[in-house]
């Protein structure tokens, strides 16, 4: 049997539980590159040849556990962002492409600027995507990166080994700014930010699998970023940024908190690939 028979029949078991078949097929092919170590280039030249000993097995195993919904991120152990590979568990939520767009925010802001030595601080830093991102493209910055979960800063520390910037990410265990007595000029962070009453209707690859922590924030789905604007108007330096990723309808009752601060204003929202508001700048005077 070749790969691509292996592939077409671990998809035709995703496709017999319920999954839909195009995504049937494109999770197994990430599934069966990473058992192979093949990129896509590889796949599509040498998916004809003879699948090696014991690669239908793993696959098997591996597709079982995607057909009880487990993301594919879990299974194979890392995800893509922003161009480099990064480290994943269920102990830290999946960096996904929209998040993306603090990086590039933050970019926007800080590429050519001259002066001091800017210090950006990532709450809620997860797998340390963010943090790790802005230390890999930014070479003149100094980062702090912030957590509740003991076992995410773990995560973080090991994308930061694995990208060569351990020794630039300030890890920090704590909410928020975590006891930073520092005053920083960019405040960046994908929050929690579900609403409670949104749980039922996740997907099964969310909501049983992420750590809901990282995903749920109280009624309105605020109870982070409320305190982190507060936070913001206080301790980010005159002129600094606060960068913070936003659920899909908040962006009017997140402008609004920045509104009623009295030292933030210049809200600008940002929207992601499907043209839906996910990413809110906002400046200190």
């Amino acid at each position: 049997m070749t790969v691509h028979e292996c592939a077409a029949t671990a998809a035709s078991r995703l496709v017999a539980e319920g999954f839909k078949p195009a995504a049937s097929r494109l999770d197994v092919s990430v599934l069966a590159r990473a058992l192979l170590g093949w990129d896509q280039a590889r796949w599509l030249a040498d998916g004809r040849a003879g699948a090696p000993a014991g690669f239908a097995d793993r696959l098997a195993r591996w597709v079982a556990r995607r057909a009880r919904h487990e993301p594919v991120a879990y299974i194979v152990g890392e995800r893509e962002f922003f161009g480099r590979p990064f480290r994943v568990t269920p102990d830290v939520l999946i960096p996904r492409p929209e998040t993306e767009l603090l990086v590039s925010a933050t970019l926007d802001r800080l590429t050519g600027r001259t002066g001091a030595t800017p210090l950006v601080v990532d709450v809620g830093t997860g797998s340390g995507c963010v943090a790790v991102s802005l230390a890999c493209e930014l070479a003149g910055v100094r980062l702090v990166a912030t957590d509740v979960s003991a076992a995410a800063l773990e995560i973080a520390r090991e994308n930061a080994r694995r990208h060569s910037v351990q020794n630039r990410i300030d890890l920090r265990a704590g909410p928020l700014l975590g006891g930073l007595e520092e005053t920083p000029d960019v405040i960046v962070s994908n929050p929690p930010y579900i609403r409670d009453a949104e749980r039922r209707a996740l997907p099964p690859d969310v909501v049983e699998y992420e750590p809901h922590q990282a995903l749920f924030a109280g009624p309105d789905g605020l109870d982070v970023i409320r305190p982190l604007i507060e936070l913001a108007g206080r301790r980010l330096a005159r002129g600094g940024w606060l960068i913070v990723e936003i659920g899909a309808v908040q962006d009017r009752a997140v402008g609004d908190l920045v509104a009623a601060s009295a030292t933030l204003g210049a809200t600008d929202v940002l929207v992601d690939i499907e043209l839906r508001p996910r990413v809110v700048v906002a400046r200190r005077a």
